[in-house]
């Protein structure tokens, strides 16, 4: 080797007990300075010298070698030139430079490091000194001038800086250090450090005051972790709440934590979102981004605790990122703890890693963004002759296609009963099952109904009234919708519907829905296909009571750029024998657009059947009571039901992989033990 660092990490301290294992930015200060001297580009080893088993095991896992250090070199009153000269005897090393690197600095620059290294290299110096630039005036405790007559003070700019020697590193001359024993001889040259890495450790308030300085003077790094786990105000929220009249909270988030989130889970790093509140909007926010949420937790640390030991996580492979004083306990228990900018203070000192963005406005992003920075390019896998992907179609904020988290809509339809309290429960039944949207239908009664039946009695649960009366009575106007939509966004759901007629193209519109829906009944109606192709919003085409013929003329008018297509089997309910699943397969290859199911069985086999041939997304009608008056009560889902097919579809998900064959982690034990081979 040319150039060695040694590092001396003595057990005892006067002044802040083990010292050397004090974390900084979540990191222990032996690892700081090993990593520092591996960073360092003229550096060849890294070696520490300690007489404590618990620096030597930090210095190992940050890379280092170890030199036992005996305990007549390891007093108070040792040099650590001693030590220095120890580990070359003990390592027999003979190199040209030596770096003597302390612990007590935290903030070592390998620029810098490097730069004293070359200096002796390059025959400069025999022995470089880090020292901090400084123009300050010392005076002696009985008022004498040290640096400085005080009769003649000249001006700052006009002063060459003096260096105040602050014990980050010395290189020396190996040769020389032997000859002399200590650091400084022949020509002495001083490396300058800048004032925000010259702060040295010997009092416990210099380590309060690193671990304040850590988060703005540490570079950001990848994050090598397996799970993240997050707090949610604060951290996915600016920690604030907005309450409506009715006492009900809405909070702001960051679209861009979403994508984030994404490009997590499909690293393979497990997401879990942890928070103290019991509050819908965390659910909601969870389930939008596809993710566990705990809540209503007393003892975060606890359950913290139990769930990684549940997935089988290494605690120092784990990521939690809060700000407040609750989160402390978590943030102890894992290997990466990261707090947000605007964190408490004693959050932020008990940070591994200190975000620069806030909460609500992009925090979750920039973790996920430094979390996938470190993982390993994924290994290159054999060519599988594939079919192309189809899609995705972007509904509102989420894509639907081959490949996406399955889109699964609770049709509400005409089951609120023109009923708007109902309709409120039923957005709670879909939001709380876990589906992105809710879908509703929308007509203009008197074009809608025929003219033969406008005048037909019917007795209703409102009396006996007119068909026509009784249609115009089920339907909701602005007022209804514009409360359906506030009540979606608090919940987190899309909503949308099926227009019958073209005023109710331009009524939805008037909404601004996030895509139009194409009821089965409405296939041949072109003039309502092109009022629909007209507003460049996705359209989601049901394929009931339709051949492929009037399939074909429909998306001839509405094309396939943003279709979303629906295999369907318009028979309420639906009998098994008239599912005829395989159509998905038929539709994808006709059309080239994703597709759907839009079922209308009793039960849940056939929906998710539907998930296995590819179903992109899954539509079923949703009641709170099959035996509710009504047409389409008997064929919907109930709330069990419902929350059922939702998990039923995520298991599902997972299931069906990427079709690449491979040897998963699990089967590597039972490999070793049971795989025999023969020749």
């Amino acid at each position: 080797m040319r150039v060695l660092a040694v590092v001396p990490a003595r057990g005892g301290s006067a002044g802040v007990p083990l010292k050397n294992l004090a974390k900084v930015g979540g990191v222990p200060l032996v690892a700081r300075a090993v990593r520092a001297c591996l960073r360092a580009d003229l550096i060849d080893t890294v070696v520490v010298s300690t007489d404590h088993a618990g620096i030597a095991e930090a210095a190992r896992e940050a890379g280092a070698l170890v030199v036992d250090r005996p305990q007549e070199l390891s007093g108070a009153t040792a040099s650590s030139e001693s030590a220095v000269l120890h580990a070359l005897d003990a390592l027999g090393a003979d190199p040209e430079v030596v770096v003597l690197v302390q612990c007590t600095s935290a903030f070592i620059d390998p620029a810098d490091l490097s730069a004293a290294v070359r200096r002796v290299l390059d025959g400069e110096a025999d022995s470089v000194v880090s020292g901090l630039p400084t123009h300050e005036f010392l005076w002696t405790a009985a008022g004498a001038g040290v640096n400085h007559d005080p009769a003649f003070r000249p001006r700052r700019q006009d002063r060459e800086p003096q260096f105040r020697e602050n014990g980050a590193f010395y290189a020396m001359r190996a040769s020389g250090l032997r000859e002399h024993g200590h650091r400084f001889f022949g020509a002495v040259a001083v490396q300058p450090v800048p004032s925000r890495h010259a702060i040295e450790i010997d009092e416990p308030e210099d380590l309060e005051l690193v671990r304040a300085l850590a988060p703005f003077v540490d570079a950001p790094e990848p994050i090598d972790v397996d799970a993240v786990i997050t707090d949610f105000d604060g951290v996915h929220t600016d920690d604030r709440a907005y309450v409506d009249s009715e006492g009900r909270e809405m909070v702001l988030v960051s679209r861009s934590d979403g994508m984030g989130v994404a490009l997590l889970r499909k690293a393979g790093v497990k997401v879990l979102v942890m928070s103290t509140e019991q509050n819908p909007v965390v659910a909601a926010r969870a389930r939008k981004l596809g993710v566990p949420v705990l809540q209503g937790l007393a003892d975060k640390r606890t359950v913290l605790r139990d769930w990684l030991r549940i997935e089988g996580l290494d605690p120092a492979r784990v990521a939690y990122v809060g700000n407040d004083v609750n989160d402390l306990g978590p943030m102890a228990e894992v290997g990466w703890p990261v707090a947000v900018p605007d964190a408490h203070p004693r959050v932020r000192a008990a940070a591994r890693a200190v975000l620069t963005r806030p909460g609500g406005d992009g925090a979750v992003r920039e973790l996920c963004d430094r979390v996938v920075a470190a993982r390993p390019a994924p290994a290159p896998q054999p060519e599988v002759k594939a079919k192309p992907r189809l899609g995705p179609v972007a509904i509102g904020d989420v894509l639907v296609g081959d490949g996406e988290p399955v889109y699964v809509i609770g049709e509400i339809g005409i089951n609120h009963n023109g009923d708007l309290d109902l309709a409120r429960r039923l957005i709670d039944v879909a939001a709380d099952a876990g589906c992105q949207a809710v879908k509703f239908q929308k007509r203009t009664p008197a074009i809608c109904v025929p003219e033969e039946q406008k005048g037909q009695i019917r007795q209703t649960p409102w009396g006996e009234m007119t068909y026509l009366e009784y249609k115009e009575r089920t339907e909701f106007g602005h007022d209804e919708y514009r409360q359906i939509a506030k009540y979606c966004e608090e919940r987190g759901l899309h909503w949308f519907a099926s227009p019958w007629d073209v005023p109710s193209v331009e009524f939805l519109e008037e909404m601004d829905v996030v895509t139009h829906k194409v009821a089965s009944a409405s296939v041949a109606d072109h003039e309502l296909l092109r009022a629909l192709a007209a507003t460049g919003k996705p359209v989601i085409l049901s394929t009931g009571m339709s051949t492929l013929s009037e399939i074909d003329q429909a998306v001839e008018i509405l094309g396939t750029d943003k279709l979303v297509m629906m295999h369907a089997t318009s028979t309420y309910p639906l009998p098994p024998e008239e599912a005829n699943l395989r159509t998905i397969t038929t539709l994808k290859e006709r059309y080239g657009v994703p597709v759907g199911y839009s079922g209308h069985e009793r039960g849940l086999q056939i929906s998710l059947a539907a998930v296995t041939l590819g179903a992109v997304c899954v539509e079923r009608h949703i009641t709170l009571d099959r035996t509710m008056w009504g047409s389409d009560h008997a064929a919907s889902l109930e709330p069990a039901g419902l929350e059922h097919l939702v998990r039923d579809i995520r298991i599902i998900e997972q299931a069906l992989g990427d079709g690449v064959k491979r040897v998963f982690p699990g089967e590597e034990a039972p490999k070793a033990r049971l795989r025999r081979v023969t020749v």
